[in-house]
């Protein structure tokens, strides 16, 4: 009788090991149903109007991820150009619900930023990914196709300021700001330090949230120490807030190519105008190609690819057609979005 009392108490400690190495099991994360876009519907048309700014335009509208387990969503809504494979997208927003109401203003200045033409339809694609864990893979929606037209507007962007020695150590200044033209933490800009050692730092708009480097070797750390150009000069400052890091590298512009008076074997120098954050130059030129280039070296060069007026890193050639004398302008403000010039014949 003694043995099987003994028998009877193993069998239920056997029984309860079993039931708690059940109960431990972490839960299987397996994909059941990627997001689904139910609003808008494929091929709607939006014609925005300035007028209706502050409206909302669409309440964009998705049947939520099924990863297999109970956790917190992230939602980020993007588009795109359609046919580009989201190779350039805009986030319109990262919400853990299944709506995003997106009002005229905010879906124009993200068409306009995207570089879309005002008042000419363009189309567009909308899709929606879900997250819940960065090791485990997102879930991406249907492709949503719209025909959007936009309105002329000055587009605003995300914008890291500049605090420094030279500005008066104001982390709010709107005019020593680079933005980030894709909305995607990734900033960049031209600053002009008129002093050499100049120090500075980045912050977002106040001196609550700031970066610095520590050990000057281009990671940033919050709070983290001033940051120093040795020279004075303009300088391309690229900016990564997810990665926290940076470069800087200070630039003297110059025009190069076949239409310039040494061809493609050195630069014409160009004058810069710190009130424009531009370059200028007035010279000669035969009929060719030019191009825009830091440095006296093709590290960093811009060009126009499709002859749009806007510039591009290592773009095509420009053509100058007529020979003559023209006066020519860098301009690195990124009004549109963009770094553009101007060529004119005087």
């Amino acid at each position: 009788m003694k043995k099987l009392s003994i028998l009877s108490v193993l069998f239920i400690l056997l029984l309860g090991m079993a039931a708690c190495e059940k109960e431990g099991e972490s839960p299987i994360v397996e994909l059941k149903s990627p997001p689904a876009i139910t609003v808008p519907a494929n091929g709607t048309s939006y014609v925005l109007e300035e007028v209706n700014a502050a409206d909302t335009l669409v309440k964009i509208t998705w049947n939520s991820a099924n990863f297999n387990f109970m956790a917190a969503i992230s939602n980020k809504v993007e588009i795109a150009v359609a046919g580009t494979s989201f190779a350039a997208p805009k986030t319109l927003g990262t919400v853990s619900t299944t709506q995003l109401p997106i009002t005229v203003s905010a879906m124009n200045n993200a068409l306009i930023n995207m570089g879309l033409p005002p008042f000419e339809e363009s189309q567009i694609e909308l899709r929606v990914t879900a997250t819940v864990n960065p090791l485990v893979e997102a879930a991406v929606s249907n492709i949503v196709t719209l025909n959007v037209t936009p309105y002329l507007t000055i587009p605003t962007f995300p914008m890291v300021n500049v605090p420094g020695s030279y500005q008066g150590w104001d982390p709010a200044k709107p005019e020593t700001a680079i933005p980030s033209v894709n909305s995607n933490d990734l900033y960049e800009g031209y600053i002009y330090f008129a002093d050499p050692n100049t120090e500075f730092k980045f912050a977002l708009g106040s001196w609550a949230t700031n970066w610095g480097d520590d050990g000057a070797d281009g990671t940033l750390e919050p709070g983290g120490a001033n940051i120093t150009a040795a020279d004075a000069g303009l300088y391309k400052l690229n900016v990564d807030l997810v990665g926290l890091t940076y470069t800087k590298l200070k630039t003297d512009w110059g025009l190069i190519g076949s239409a310039t008076p040494d061809g493609w074997n050195s630069d014409q120098n160009m004058t810069y105008d710190p009130a424009t954050n531009s370059w200028t130059i007035t010279l000669d030129l035969v009929v060719g190609e030019i191009k825009f280039r830091a440095n006296d070296d093709w590290g960093l060069n811009y060009g126009d690819t499709g002859a749009d007026g806007d510039l591009e890193p290592g773009g095509d050639n420009i053509a100058i057609s007529e020979a003559g004398n023209y006066t020519i302008t860098l301009d690195l403000r990124q009004t549109f979005g963009f770094y553009d010039y101007k060529i004119v014949k005087n």
